[in-house]
């Protein structure tokens, strides 16, 4: 076109000029971006559009990062789809933290935003979240984050309302319908310990495991038999309620274990008297020790009977209690052993022993 009529200073007119001359051979070559290059336009275009009340980008998506940052540090580093999206987060943006493995796609609908194995805790995370609104932890799970001790199971269980149906399956979980209206409490959430070993109890295959956790959670100081027998009226009908019930009866009577439970349904059945349980005793070394169940016979000695379970057994274990057991030992005591399995599976014999020995009959 036309030059300018204005003279260049002579500071910077060699240089203009030299520009001008090349800019008039330029001619500019246009090829085609990558998906990267793509991507990154995208996000810049992205960074500097306009909303109300300020500019969003960085500085203006400070609450809504906050949102979804804040949901997954509240759930173990885990989000639902449906979190980011009412975070205002784009799908683009989620699949790009996926497609570069910052974050994990756990299932169609959950996602870590941590790497590496998941935690137990993030693992039942997942599994609530995946059953979707109202599930919880329940069973064994609910009990073992409720603080249950020594009953802790490698398969996750989660209560799901009814009027959802059954989620699509995951590994090492088991989904259970309920229709009974059930609170949530913690994090992650989970049902009471009263309506998660109940409702256990009830579906396990074995009547033994059943009580057991009954009267370990009792033990445990987690719960109580009144807490146990209210839950069990407010979840009827529930299968094995009577068998349920005697359990908690005989653990509100004292017993806080299997074997304990099996010597009192033992005199109850061939009416012997009911003995004392875990009676404190001082022994020889000054230590206190606990016995498993004591009678007073009626020549003023006291016969005191040791219970071992399977884990007895064991070397050390039986070396522990052989020790335990000549602690204990005094001129007025008598100190009788047996086994679990001879309480469940030969109560006759016990009881035939136990009278033979001077256990006193039911009064």
């Amino acid at each position: 076109g036309d030059q300018p009529s204005a003279r260049p200073s002579s500071t910077s007119g060699g240089t203009m000029g030299e520009v001008s001359k090349m800019s008039a051979g330029l001619r500019v070559a246009y090829r085609p971006l990558s998906a990267s290059q793509l991507l990154v336009i995208h996000s810049l275009h992205f960074l500097a559009l306009p909303c109300t009340g300020g500019w969003s980008g960085v500085a203006g998506m400070g609450s809504e990062a906050g949102d979804w940052r804040g949901a997954a540090d509240a759930q173990g580093g885990l989000i639902t789809r449906g979190q980011l999206a009412e975070a205002g987060m784009a799908r683009w943006s989620v699949a790009h933290r996926i497609a570069s493995e910052r974050w994990q796609l756990l299932s169609p609908t959950v996602i870590a935003t941590t790497t590496g194995e998941l935690s137990d805790e993030q693992r039942i995370w997942h599994a609530v979240l995946h059953a979707g609104d109202g599930a919880m932890a329940g069973g064994l799970t609910a009990a073992t984050l409720a603080g249950l001790k020594n009953w802790r199971r490698d398969e996750i269980t989660v209560l799901v309302p009814y009027r959802r149906g059954r989620p699509s399956p995951l590994p090492d979980v088991r989904f259970v319908r309920v229709r009974r209206p059930l609170r949530a409490v913690g994090s992650p959430p989970r049902c009471r310990i009263e309506p998660a070993i109940l409702l256990f109890a009830a579906a396990d295959r074995s009547e033994r495991t059943a009580q057991g956790v009954l009267a370990a959670a009792v033990q445990q100081q987690l719960t109580s038999p009144e807490n146990l027998l209210e839950w069990l009226d407010r979840l009827a009908p529930l299968r094995r309620t009577a068998t349920l019930r005697r359990a908690i009866e005989d653990i509100e009577g004292g017993a806080q274990s299997l074997a304990e439970m099996d010597v009192r349904r033992m005199c109850r059945a061939f009416g012997l008297a009911n003995p004392m349980r875990q009676v404190k005793r001082r022994d020889a070394d000054g230590r206190i020790r606990y016995t498993d169940c004591e009678w007073r016979l009626p020549d003023g000695r006291t016969l005191v009977l040791e219970v071992d379970g399977g884990f007895h057994m064991e070397a050390e274990h039986w070396e522990d209690d052989l020790a335990r057991q000549r602690a204990l030992a005094a001129t007025d005591r008598i100190i009788v052993r047996c086994t679990s399995r001879e309480l469940r599976d030969e109560p006759e014999k016990m009881a035939r022993d136990l009278m033979a020995l001077g256990v006193p009959a039911a009064a």
